[in-house]
Order: C-alpha cells, then structure tokens, then sequence
C-alpha cells in the first residue's frame, strides 16, 4: 500500500512566480473549464464498493451460504451499477438541454429586445464595482461580441457553465468504476467459494478495507485535502455501512429458511 500512496503524493507546489506567468495562468483557466471524469470514477468505485460490501456484510450476518453471497452480490454489481450510470447519463444529459435551452432563450432575448440585455449586462457588472465610463466600456466590448454577451449571461445571470461532460462518457467511466472496484469484496468467493464462510468473510473485509483507503486517498489528492485524512474518513463510512448491513442480516437471520 505504501508505493500507491508514494505514487499519489502531490508534487512539490511551484513557487508563485512560476504558477502566474501568462501561459501558466492559461493553460489553468483553460482546464477549470474542463470535466475532471476522475470525479466520476470515484463517485462510482465508492458506491460500488459500499454496496457490494453491505450485500456480502448482510448475507453474512443472516447467515446464509457463500453462493447466496456471490449470487446476490453480481446481481446487485451489475444492476446497481447500470442505475448508477444511467442516472449520471441522464443527470449529464438534462444538464446540457438545460444549457442549451437558455442559450436559445438569451439568443432570442437579445434579437429582440437588445437594450434590456445591455441593462443586464450593464447591472451585472455594476454589482462587481464598475462604473462611469469602464462600465459603459465593459457593456460595449461585451455586446459587440453575440458568442460573450451569451455566454456572459449564461455564466454571470444563471450561473451555469459553459462546457458540461459528455454523458456517454461520464457514463461509461461511472459503469466501470462501480463494476471494477465494487467486485473487490466478491473476489474471495469467486476464488474460493467452498472455503469456510468466516475466512471468506474475512478476506472480503480486508480487501474492502484496503479499496475504501484507496478511494479515499484518490478522494484526497482530487480534493487538496492529506490522504490519510481522506483515507480514513472513507474508511469509516465504509465499516459503518457495513455494519449497519451485517445487523440488519443478523436481526432477520430468524426470517430466512436453514436450507438456503
């Protein structure tokens, strides 16, 4: 575990001079505008890997057998997998109509009534502390221009962004992220199905625990925050999910019949 985490180890920050030149200081406006699918991914490998874990944690705690386990837990790989991405699809996809729709809104506001999006334009950036003459200036630059004047109130009036994911692609990486690492707690049953139930238990845990590190640790580094924090804060949600499962199986392990 340690060279994962020497591998994820920020680099040393640049002095500030370096970070503020004007190409640097491009190059990073230019890719805040850009979708990070690492968000996603962890989104997706977290969900995957509380809810497979809660389906073995549960089972366990019912009591039933190993391949009652890894049944129900491909079932619940898959299919909770596909709702996931399909719901980060849609969410993706309503977000880009929704942009789309007041681009075309804004389009058709500024044909026809120009002057009150000039007054717009003109009290947006009045509220930032422009005035007199620059203030006047900064309305006339931004109109002469229809792409800025739109983007300008989709951005400043609405608050939305510009550029959006791809929802195939959010989608696709969401799907795989849950399906990779939500499998991590099957692999023991998968390999070794006929061992006995606590060993298999057991080695499901400890590779549970180590993905929920993991994740966490990603978690960090995306977020600026220091990976142990992140790790083990992820690492406790983890157990408590799991914990709350394996009580559940247990206080119904009465309802379930011996055979199964």
């Amino acid at each position: 575990m340690f060279w994962f985490f020497s591998w994820l180890r920020r680099p040393a920050a640049e002095p500030l001079e370096e970070m503020h030149t004007p190409a640097a200081i491009q190059a990073r406006l230019a890719e805040a505008t850009r979708h990070s699918y690492l968000g996603d991914f962890v989104l997706g490998a977290l969900d995957g890997v509380v809810t497979t874990f809660a389906v073995v944690a549960g089972v366990t705690g019912a009591e039933l057998s190993s391949a009652v386990v890894l049944v129900l837990g491909l079932a619940n790989l898959l299919a909770d997998g596909f709702s996931m991405a399909a719901g980060n699809y849609l969410s993706t996809k309503a977000e880009q109509q929704l942009i789309q729709r007041m681009r075309k809104l804004e389009e058709h506001h500024i044909r026809h009534v120009p002057d009150g999006e000039r007054e717009e334009i003109r009290q947006i950036f009045a509220k930032k502390g422009f005035q007199g003459e620059l203030l006047e200036r900064i309305v006339e630059v931004i109109t002469s221009n229809k792409q800025v004047w739109i983007d300008t109130m989709l951005t400043d009036e609405w608050g939305l962004p510009l550029e959006t994911p791809h929802p195939w692609k959010a989608a696709g990486v969401t799907f795989l992220a849950f399906v990779l690492v939500g499998a991590v707690p099957l692999v023991p049953y998968a390999v070794s199905l006929h061992s006995p139930a606590g060993t298999l238990f057991a080695a499901s845990l400890a590779m549970t625990g180590l993905a929920f590190a993991i994740i966490g640790a990603i978690k960090g580094y995306v977020l600026h925050r220091p990976l142990w924090a992140a790790a083990v804060e992820t690492l406790l949600l983890g157990a408590l999910a799991a914990a709350l499962a394996y009580a559940v199986g247990a206080a119904l392990h009465g309802l379930v019949p011996a055979a199964v």
